[in-house]
């Protein structure tokens, strides 16, 4: 098995086992069928997004951060605005700390935030 599919079958793990609610996994393209039907034998609901020539991004988890993430994620990832960026980072269960500097670089090209 590639490496690439034994990373999925990990993320597929931890979502089951409760570790994650939700993933996103960039991977080479031509092992999509393999993972939609792994998904879908398992009954996870998934969503498929373009990436770069060779490479797609699956997400998959539970059907409410997938619905969010069909709000936020409707054009290619690298084109998000700073706000639906930060929104995705947060549903992924990224670090909020993490999170909020990425977003206060994204906003004022500096990479702090002023405020109180």
């Amino acid at each position: 098995m590639p490496i690439e599919m034994k990373v999925l079958m990990n993320h597929i793990y931890e979502y089951q086992k409760g570790v994650r609610q939700m993933v996103l996994y960039t991977f080479n393209r031509r092992y999509a069928d393999f993972a939609i039907k792994r998904l879908a034998n398992q009954s996870i609901d998934y969503m498929v997004c373009p990436a770069g020539e060779q490479t797609i991004n699956l997400f998959f988890g539970c059907k409410e951060c997938l619905d969010a993430v069909r709000f936020v994620v409707n054009k290619p990832l690298n084109t998000l605005s700073p706000e639906e960026d930060f929104m995705l980072g947060a549903l992924l269960g990224y670090d909020i700390r993490r999170q909020c500097e990425r977003y206060c670089k994204r906003k004022t090209r500096r990479g702090t935030c002023t405020g109180c």
